[in-house]
């Protein structure tokens, strides 16, 4: 019902920016909660940063002050602004849109970003 589509990861050089977008089609997405999750290699799946349908926000303590997550109701895409990039965030990262609950939604095939000197 509900496609996802994330962009812009790469590689970074450490104290990096990068900006992901995660595209949606097949329906808006006004009515739903998303959220940014991560997982890196040999580690379990973690949120980065949730918003809200209407428009609260919070972050895992790791990033705090370094990301910034936003939406744009209109063009149906979510971002997210990384700075001071570190090793740690090396992770492929996701996009996810709930439905009825956080636990229950739409999952992007997500975007490698890799921090590497």
């Amino acid at each position: 019902q509900l496609q996802l589509v994330e962009s812009g990861g790469g590689l970074v050089r450490p104290g990096g920016s990068l900006r992901l977008s995660c595209e949606a089609s097949g329906n808006n997405f006004s009515g739903h909660s998303l959220a940014w999750y991560r997982q890196a290699t040999g580690k379990q799946r973690e949120v980065v940063a949730r918003i809200t349908r209407f428009l609260d926000i919070d972050y895992a303590d790791s990033v705090k002050g370094r990301f910034t997550i936003s939406r744009d109701n209109v063009k149906n895409t979510l971002y997210l602004q990384m700075d001071t990039l570190r090793y740690e965030d090396t992770a492929v990262y996701y996009c996810f849109a709930a439905r009825s609950n956080w636990l229950d939604g739409y999952w992007g095939q997500g975007t490698q970003v890799t921090v590497s000197t």
